[in-house]
């Protein structure tokens, strides 16, 4: 029995999304960028998507950036602000931020920015208090992460974004892990840019998409022949776009079915495991992801952590995914957990467990058995039920 419970991480391309990609590939392999027939074509494929992609977080076409993926759109919206400052000023972001956001900022750092990282309580939400108080005259972007990939906590976005806008100050979220998972209207979230990205939707890797309100300059991060509102150059990923485009508006053709069901299954796992000692869940349990569960290894240490849940599950053909990451052969700290102010040891227990579309009750069931008994044979003193 094989179970796939990692959809945070990646999902697999729907088969609608790969029949658009072999089409494209066939008959609409143009540069888009070329004025004849066959760079029409093309163009027309890449002008679709933009709509699709911009009909999932309703926002006008011309608003939406292809990029390589949710990494770069951060990127570009982080680099993209600072670039136009001749001198360094002052940013903000979560403690709790994906690499993506947290990489470049600390690059901003040694080149002489402020940096402000906003604490998080024990459930890894932003008091918006904390947000108000940090805000200076010198602050130009605000960066908070909508859904936190590893513990599945919501940030109050919409709060956090008129806090800013009051202040005149650019404000983006990372949108990856909601997009397509819970409803986003951008024409009512207060925000001024927004990274999503193409294979959390069940589109193909190699794809994303930053949304820039209207009026918002950025420096790009590439140069060259000016493609996607001279934002990103280089000649777009055709079939890799029209596959992204497909996946976006099937998104959100489904979302008022599929995002319930993953909710009702998220609970249910949350219940079958309720009872299970030293297993603790993580993140908020009303501000939350659809899809995500999460829990942390209480007391595990070093003999019992996530990665060898990963290890264990694995072998038994479940497919889930762990917060530590190994550093040269040394297990470090989830730096998440870390901030949500879990102790070394505690961090290094974490793990995640995310639900798709092709979750069923059985498999929810199935893997809450399995990590039990796979428990309670690696850490007998649990006396596990």
């Amino acid at each position: 029995m094989q179970i796939y419970l990692d959809y945070s991480a990646t999902t697999p391309p729907r088969s609608e999304v790969i029949a658009t990609m072999q089409q494209v590939l066939t008959s609409s392999w143009g540069n888009p960028s070329s004025l004849h027939e066959w760079g029409q074509r093309a163009a027309t494929v890449v002008e679709q998507a933009r709509m699709q992609v911009g009909g999932l977080i309703n926002a006008p076409a011309d608003s939406i950036i292809f990029t390589s993926g949710g990494t770069e759109a951060d990127n570009l919206a982080i680099m993209g602000v600072a670039q136009g400052y001749r001198t360094p000023q002052h940013i903000i972001i979560s403690s709790i931020e994906h690499s993506a956001i947290a990489e470049p900022v600390r690059l901003l750092q040694n080149w002489g920015w402020q940096v402000t990282q906003l604490p998080v309580n024990s459930q890894g939400r932003i008091n918006p208090n904390d947000l108000e108080n940090a805000l200076q005259s010198n602050t130009v972007l605000v960066s908070i992460i909508y859904g936190q990939s590893e513990v599945g906590t919501l940030q109050p976005i919409d709060t956090l974004g008129k806090i800013v806008r009051s202040r005149g100050i650019l404000f983006h979220t990372d949108a990856v892990q909601v997009a397509g998972r819970l409803p986003i209207d951008v024409q009512q979230l207060p925000v001024d840019l927004l990274s999503i990205s193409s294979h959390k939707i069940y589109g193909p890797q190699g794809a994303g998409a930053l949304y820039v309100r209207s009026g918002v300059e950025l420096i790009p991060l590439l140069w060259g022949g000016g493609q996607e509102m001279r934002l990103r150059s280089g000649t777009q990923a055709v079939p890799i776009i029209a596959g992204f485009g497909v996946a976006a508006e099937l998104a959100a053709a489904e979302i008022g079915i599929e995002t319930p069901r993953l909710i009702g299954l998220r609970d249910r796992l949350f219940y079958l495991l309720a009872d299970t000692p030293h297993l603790k869940p993580t993140g908020s349990r009303l501000h939350r992801l659809p899809h995500h569960v999460s829990f942390c290894i209480m007391e595990g240490g070093e003999k019992v952590t996530g990665k060898t849940l990963v290890r264990q599950l694995n072998l038994a053909g479940i497919g889930i995914s762990a917060g530590s990451a190994c550093h040269s052969g040394k297990l470090s700290p989830s730096p998440i957990l870390l901030a949500m102010g879990y102790s070394e040891s505690d961090a290094l227990g974490g793990i995640r467990l995310t639900l798709g579309r092709d979750t069923t009750e059985v498999d929810v069931d199935w893997t809450a058995m399995v990590l039990k008994q796979v428990l309670a044979r690696l850490m007998p003193e649990l006396a596990l039920a």
